[in-house]
Order: structure tokens, then sequence, then C-alpha cells
């Protein structure tokens, strides 16, 4: 096992499943041999040429469907891994993978009928077209540093949604035993989704850099470009026509993010990159516009709209988990509070703070963000003898007028350090105001006041993942991989099964 893979946190090894050979079928491994046999000698001319030699080093075979365990292997000389993933996996756990550079593989295998195009994830794409050119190592250095920031994008609700129907339109179109009737609905569904998104996240950013790039990107002059992404190696047909004049070329560049896709049609234009670290130097001019880059009121605005789990970093340290609902600016430019609704976790260093996860905060929080009105510092750059000399010490009373408006009159129960500077501060009988406004009352039980002068960062997701999600239970894979064999098809297969036994055997 390589050193990627075995190293992956229990939260990623809940989505990966078990390649069960014996479920493919003896058509499925024809499929696959008519895909290796008709895309090398296409590619030998039109692809990177780490293609060729990327196949062997990555331990792709051409004459049957590869061990994701052999693969796993060979990556591990790259210091990369793969394992197996059934299907659509959630865009934010991939992307994690990558970043741990560990490849996912989906298991299942594209039928005869689709052997152009699937729209499901299966191992012809994941396999054949991902992993050679990962022998590249500044290819590889790419996708590893997209997989972590794609990890940090905020995503919106409505991404999700999309997500989540994009998944089962895909799903219900490979399967042999759906209906009509239930691909149209899918469709419509989807069509209603995406008529829906009325704001291009990070994520969605992010996503179509991935299209423009890892999935169809071309390399080298704009006169004879060459093929590395994977949706391209996995079709030769669509590779074919997309080196045609018809097909206009752009160097890539960060405007790529600008230009949406259609994943049920062909690309009208496609981006062609100089060199893979030029992708790098793309990927890092993106990054700077980032809500964890940037943090302060434009990443938070960008969590409020987003409607989806984010964090929000103190300059202390401290992070704040949870649906931002509202933002409090004075002065037009100031920021005073931020609100949360649902489950909040506190946490530093992405570790849940005891004491502070979800069951706690399960019903929204309020965080201060300023500097105290009189001394014109933060809580958090003061030390313990600073705190005494406000009067902020256990069992006594306090008020604390801050330079935005938030006033708190509390009782001190308990403060919480980190290097010896506070980054938590518990008050029962606490009150907050803002110009009269009622932030938070006594009644409401013990305020914890958030120690911190401004945001620094504000990233997607929970800070500690598997913490904040401990009680969501999750869909069990009762099926680890799909097989293509039915009742239609098994005289055909056992033909398929006596042709292959004879080209084996040399009859």
């Amino acid at each position: 096992m390589s050193k990627s893979r075995d190293n992956l946190p229990q939260h990623l090894l809940e989505h990966i499943v078990v390649q069960d050979y014996s479920l493919y079928t003896s058509i499925d491994q024809a499929v696959w041999r008519f895909i290796m046999k008709i895309s090398v000698p296409f590619f030998k001319d039109h692809a990177h040429e780490t293609y060729l030699k990327g196949l062997e080093q990555t331990g792709i075979p051409l004459e049957k469907i590869p061990f994701v365990d052999e693969m796993d292997e060979k990556l591990d000389r790259f210091g990369w891994g793969a394992s197996t993933v059934k299907g659509f996996i959630p865009p934010v756990t991939f992307m994690e993978l990558l970043s741990r550079r560990v490849l996912a593989i989906a298991v299942d295998m594209r039928t005869a009928e689709h052997i152009v195009y699937t729209p499901a994830p299966d191992i012809v794409h994941e396999a054949a077209g991902h992993a050679p050119i990962i022998a590249d190592p500044d290819y590889a250095d790419y996708l590893c540093n997209y997989g972590e920031l794609a990890h940090k994008a905020i995503a919106s609700k409505q991404d999700m949604e999309l997500y989540e129907v994009i998944r089962k339109m895909s799903d219900l179109k490979e399967n042999p035993n759906s209906t009509q009737s239930e691909i149209t609905q899918v469709q419509k569904e989807f069509e209603e989704a995406a008529k829906a998104i009325s704001w291009i996240s990070e994520a969605a950013e992010l996503a179509r850099m991935n299209w423009w790039t890892s999935e169809y990107g071309l390399v080298g002059s704009l006169d004879d470009p060459k093929i590395y992404g994977a949706g391209l190696l996995s079709s030769v047909g669509e590779s074919h026509d997309c080196l045609g004049p018809s097909v206009k070329k752009i160097p890539m560049n960060i405007d790529c993010i600008q230009y949406g896709y259609d994943i049920t049609e062909p690309q009208p234009q496609l981006f062609v990159t100089k060199d893979f670290k030029t992708l790098s130097k793309v990927l890092l001019e993106f990054s700077k516009t980032m809500a964890y880059k940037t943090g302060g009121i434009p990443g938070l605005k960008k969590a409020k709209t987003a409607e989806t789990v984010t964090t929000a970093v103190y300059d202390s340290g401290l992070q704040v988990s949870g649906v931002l609902s509202d933002l409090m600016i004075v002065d037009s430019s100031e920021l005073a509070y931020i609100k949360y609704t649902g489950l909040v976790q506190l946490c530093y260093d992405n570790n849940e703070i005891s004491g502070h996860s979800v069951d706690y905060h399960s019903d929204g929080f309020g965080a201060l963000v300023g500097k105290i009105s009189n001394i014109g510092k933060s809580l958090n750059q003061l030390s313990r003898t600073d705190l005494q000399e406000l009067g902020i010490f256990d069992e006594n009373r306090v008020n604390i007028d801050f330079s935005n408006g938030i006033k708190i009159s509390g009782t001190v129960i308990k403060t919480r350090y980190n290097n010896a500077r506070p980054l938590l501060i518990s008050l029962e009988d606490c009150s907050v105001t803002l110009n009269d406004k009622f932030l938070f009352r006594p009644e409401w039980g013990v305020y914890d006041l958030a120690c911190g002068g401004k945001i620094v960062s504000v990233f997607g997701g929970p800070a500690d993942w598997p913490a904040y999600y401990k009680n969501v239970k999750r869909e069990e894979n009762t099926i680890s991989q799909s097989s293509n064999l039915t009742d239609e098809n098994k005289p055909l297969n056992e033909l398929y099964s006596m042709v292959r036994e004879m080209r084996e055997k040399n009859i």
C-alpha cells in the first residue's frame, strides 16, 4: 500500500470501497481492451509525451482492466497513491484526496453501449485518463495544489443541490434498469437546478478551472497542442474532434474561470497551457482572490452568500465553523459582529476545543470582532496581567466597551488561553449590545466571548470535519461495485469469454 493511501484519515476511508475484480464481465474486459487499442496509437501522436510512459509507470495495462492496488503500488514511486470509490463522491472528498496525493478511481466500468462516453465516473476515465499524466512531476504538483485550494474553497448551497442532481442523473443514465421516464425526470431536475444558480462560488470557479485543465486541457503551442485532460484521454472520438479548427484554442490564463461548461455537449473552446508549471502559476494567481487568503468583510460576505458551513479564522487563531447568517458592519467598513445559525463548532489549529462542539453550540453562535475602545487593542493582544488590570478575571463582574460600539457586561467564569494570550472568555449573566440592540441576553445562558481583532481567513467547511459531522448518519455503501452482467447479455458475455480464452491461449 502506498504511503499516501496508508495515511488517510477515517473520514476519507468511509468513502473507499473494495474493487471486486470478479464483477467485471468479459464484455467489460473487451470494452477496456478496445478503448486502449484505439487510444494508444492516436495519443502516441496527439497526447503529451508523458502519456505513453505514464501508462506503464502508473500500472495501466492495455489488455485488461487494471487492479487498482497494483496502480497504488506503482504510484507510490511518485509520492502518490490510488484508492477505489463508488461513482460520484462529494467534491470536497475528492479534493481532499487529491491534496493528500491520492487519486480516486471509480471502480465501475462503462457499458458497451456507452463505450464512447459515459456520464458516470468509471475506471476508464479515472485510471486511463487521469493516472498517466501524474508521472509528470509538474502536473502532479498542480493536481495536489489544486486539491488543497479546492478543499478550502467556499461552495454554495446551490452548488450542493446541483451536485446531488448530477450524481443522480449520471447513475440513472448508466444503470441498465433505469426507465426513460426516470431519466427524463432527472434531466428536468438538472435543468432546473442549473438555472437556479444565481452566484458563482469559489468552488464553482475552481470547478471550471479543473474542467479546462485536468479534464479538457491541452498543452504546448496553439498551432500544435497536445492532449493531457482526462476527459479527452478517455475519449478518442472527442479528442480527434477537439484538435480541429472548429474548436477555438485559447492560451491558458485565469480568465478560464469565466467560462462555464456543459457536460453533455462538445466544448466550443479549449485552453492551451504552455507547460504544466503555468497551471500552478495560474492557480496561485487565483488563490489570491480566495476568502481563505483575503479574510475580512469580503471573505465573510462570500460565506454568508454561500449558506453553507464555512470557517472564520481570527487573528488569535480561534476558528468558528457554522452557517454564517449575518455580519454587522459599523461606519460602512468596520466589522463588529458575526452571527451563525444552527450547529457551530469552535476550534484551534483545526482541532475542536474541548467543550465547544456542535452539541454545546447547537443553536447558533454570536462572535464579536474588534478592539477595546480605551486601549486600542483586541483581547487576544493582552497578557494575563493586562486582563487583571482591566478586571477580566474569574468571578469578577466586568464591563467592556469596544471601539465598534459593542458593549459587554457579565461575570467572568473561565478564560481559555493559547500561548499566554486569551482565546475565549466565558461569562454568565451576560449582555451584549450594539447601539442599545441586544445581541445576547443574560437568560440565554453562558456567553463565550471570542477574542480577536480581525478575521484573517474564511474557508469552506468546518475546521474539524470528523468532529463537526460526528452525529451525521452517512449512507452505507451496501454495494461497493456494480456489475454490467444482465440476463439479456449473459449469452453474449459467454461468447466474449470464449474469444478471450482463445486469444490468450493463441488458439
